[in-house]
């Protein structure tokens, strides 16, 4: 690569990776972004200002060192870049694909604000990393002690990975158990392949199986292990489940043959370019082609959902928004995709019913919404507006409403571990449960977030993983304390 000059932004735009036409690319899930070819890489990375306070970093949740990454590929420095920018990073490469960086580091650059059009930093982050793979860069991690203790993690998802990556390289042998029969939890289940290809994810998994980390597939924790089991058998557990339970639609009609919960559909699709058989989608029953779809809901979620749809073949497809575009809680850029690919929006509508005959949807009742004043997340209250009710013909509704915690005591046959009361794992400021040696970190913590989020936090439980099994190392008894 060319070594490029810094704080060219004043003579090079900003620049994304081509985007494939939307007639091409809803005709499959191959992503739809393109890389940077090397000399456009540099040129991009080059207009970065170098900032003294760094906003970019400081918005980003696991505070990557931007600047830096960025000026050692302009550079042409780019195995120091991506040491740079894994060293912060479990999951680098599907950060920079699926961050919404539009509401994180790039918009919060000091160019964006300034008008001169943010770096692009993760198209940066997603060219870095390929380059490093393709050039034989990431390697397995050994550690540089092996330990005699091991630690059980319950999730194969970013926060499970994350905590994997980190527990290994501290020298532990770790055992990851996922009830799916492939690694990757939301990464491979859910986000579609047009934002995320699965090779992208099984590549990083296959460098943890090198690396030492042990993959448990298929074992359902409750079913196939208790998690008494587990605690007698690790030095400690960490739960990384995420939350999988859907929000459903509270209004009538929400039984009728039709109504898809938005996980059941994604996971579906996911399934079937991965090359397996879905008996739920050769009945047509999570199968778009051909219907009149309407998803529920704001979020990226519903985002996929429409797009994996217009995929699959829907006459249309149309999201059902109670709110503006403004509003919205998913990501913009994301918006603008669905748009181009075809997807209608109707903004403060929502619904009051789903219709039906013979025990299938055959519409949604919609009534039009007024926005107020800003409720508690500081978005305007949506009220329905008398008299404004119409019908949507629909043969599938989606609801893709978010996703709550499940009942994980009643799960794992464990009642004395505590929840919230939005159904969250309680954590104490160490990230350890009601029981001692149990861990929680990610979306079964937070609540339903983003992947970078749930990276950051399983790095974090690593930490007081390895913190606590020194000190029960040190004082046997606190292993066997309650």
């Amino acid at each position: 690569m060319a070594q490029q000059k810094m704080l060219q932004f004043t003579k090079v735009d900003r620049r994304t990776p081509d985007k494939r036409p939307a007639a091409e690319r809803t005709e499959d899930f191959a992503e739809i972004y393109g890389g940077f070819a090397t000399p456009r890489a540099g040129e991009q990375a080059s207009r970065c200002e170098q900032c003294g306070i760094p906003f970019c970093s400081l918005h980003c949740p696991l505070h990557n060192n931007i600047p830096d990454w960025l000026m050692l590929a302009a550079t042409g420095r780019m195995e120091e870049a991506y040491a740079v920018a894994s060293a912060t990073n479990t999951l680098p490469e599907i950060c920079g694909r699926i961050c919404p960086q539009d509401r994180l580091c790039e918009g919060s650059c000091v160019l964006e604000q300034s008008s001169h059009g943010g770096v692009t930093i993760g198209a940066m982050e997603k060219h870095i990393t390929d380059s490093a793979f393709a050039a034989g860069w990431v390697k397995p991690f050994s550690p540089r002690i092996e330990r005699l203790e091991s630690v059980g993690v319950i999730g194969a998802g970013p926060a499970g990975l994350a905590a994997a990556e980190q527990l290994r390289m501290l020298g532990y042998r770790v055992e990851v158990y996922d009830r799916h029969d492939r690694a990757g939890g939301l990464l491979t289940y859910g986000i579609p392949g047009f934002k995320l290809e699965k090779d992208v994810v099984a590549r990083r998994v296959a460098v943890f199986v090198e690396s030492g980390v042990i993959f448990h597939t298929d074992v359902d924790v409750g079913r196939d292990v208790t998690l008494a089991e587990m605690r007698r058998k690790h030095a400690a557990v960490v739960i990384a489940t995420g939350v999988y339970a859907a929000r459903g639609l509270e209004i009538s009609g929400n039984t009728l043959d039709g109504v898809i919960p938005a996980l059941e559909f994604l996971t579906c699709s996911n399934r079937l370019n991965m090359g397996d058989s879905v008996a739920d989608f050769d009945s047509g029953r999570l199968n778009a082609a051909g219907k009149r779809v309407v998803v529920v809901g704001g979020g990226d979620t519903a985002m996929d959902c429409l797009r994996t749809a217009l995929r699959q073949g829907a006459t249309s497809v149309k999201c059902l928004y109670r709110r503006d575009r403004a509003n919205m809680p998913g990501s913009q850029r994301e918006v603008d995709n669905a748009i181009e690919e075809g997807a209608e929006f109707i903004w403060q509508a929502a619904p009051e019913a789903v219709e039906g005959a013979s025990g299938r949807v055959s519409g949604v009742r919609t009534v039009k919404m007024h926005l107020g004043l800003p409720d508690a997340s500081g978005r305007q209250s949506p009220t329905p507006v008398p008299g404004s009710e119409y019908t949507l013909p629909a043969e599938m509704v989606i609801e893709a409403l978010g996703f709550e915690p499940e009942d994980l005591p009643t799960i794992f046959g464990a009642p004395e571990l505590k929840v919230k009361r939005n159904g969250t794992l309680a954590v104490d400021d160490a990230l350890m449960t009601s029981l001692p040696g149990v861990f929680a970190a990610g979306d079964i913590v937070r609540g339903a977030s983003l992947v970078v989020w749930a990276v950051r936090d399983g790095r974090d439980v690593a930490q007081h993983v390895h913190a606590y099994v020194r000190r029960a190392a040190a004082a046997p008894s606190l292993a066997n304390a309650g």
